[in-house]
């Protein structure tokens, strides 16, 4: 595995995607209240972070915790931010993935 060019692959993809989704609805990532990124790795979602010029404080990781439990880490972190009471009715969620296969993806809901 090529590490490296796999990390550039995956901060590259999933900025991207995020943009886009955010260009064609007329948003910024300043209107996201929460980023629940692929857990990865942490370096990966630091990237993100600045690559979208938002906070860490607006992400959600638990990797640190759990590690990378592959297509589980969304619907993981998405759960642990609601118990924790992290998101509001109305808001703003960016969900955004790597996976197998160099594939990615994401999608804004809102809450």
């Amino acid at each position: 595995m090529k590490g490296k060019e796999v990390f550039k692959f995956a901060v590259r993809a999933m900025d991207e995607v995020a943009r886009d989704l955010l260009t064609a609805r007329h948003l910024t990532a300043a209107d996201v209240a929460l980023v629940v990124p692929h857990q990865a790795n942490l370096r990966i979602i630091h990237a993100i972070s600045e690559y979208l010029e938002l906070p860490h404080e607006r992400f959600v990781i638990n990797v640190e915790r759990y590690g990378n439990t592959s297509a589980a880490s969304i619907p993981l972190a998405l759960d642990e931010a609601r118990r924790a009471g992290r998101l509001r009715r109305g808001d703003l969620v960016l969900l955004v993935a790597f996976g197998a296969g160099l594939t990615y993806g994401g999608a804004l809901v809102r809450w």
